[in-house]
């Protein structure tokens, strides 16, 4: 009886076929999507060294936080740049998103 069921499994699965490319396309934006909660996460306990700025992509405006962390003088600055970067995660994370899907042929 079993292997009446595991041989019609096997040919349900071979009727079926491989993923159409908008299931496809689907599991590889949800892979790859960026979340605005890990976002506001890197933000709140690593904003200052611009972690948040490198999950989204923004490497070179992650470099330059950094680099303004570690100086005396840039910490002022640093701290009004995170606190203005708290309002714009959720644009950025759109952005890199539909970025995402462009790239997907979505």
């Amino acid at each position: 009886m079993s292997d009446e069921r595991s041989v019609g499994a096997a040919h349900a699965a071979q009727q079926q076929g491989p993923l159409s490319q908008d299931a496809r396309t689907l599991l590889l934006y949800d892979a790859n999507r960026k979340s605005a909660v890990v976002a506001y996460i890197l933000w709140f306990f690593l904003g200052w060294f611009g972690a948040h700025n490198f999950y989204l992509g923004r490497k070179g405006v992650g470099i330059a936080q950094v680099l303004l962390t570690i100086t005396v003088i840039g910490w002022f600055i640093t701290f009004v740049w995170v606190l203005v970067d708290a309002f714009l995660i959720p644009g950025w994370v759109r952005r890199e998103n539909n970025l995402l899907l462009m790239q997907l042929g979505a």
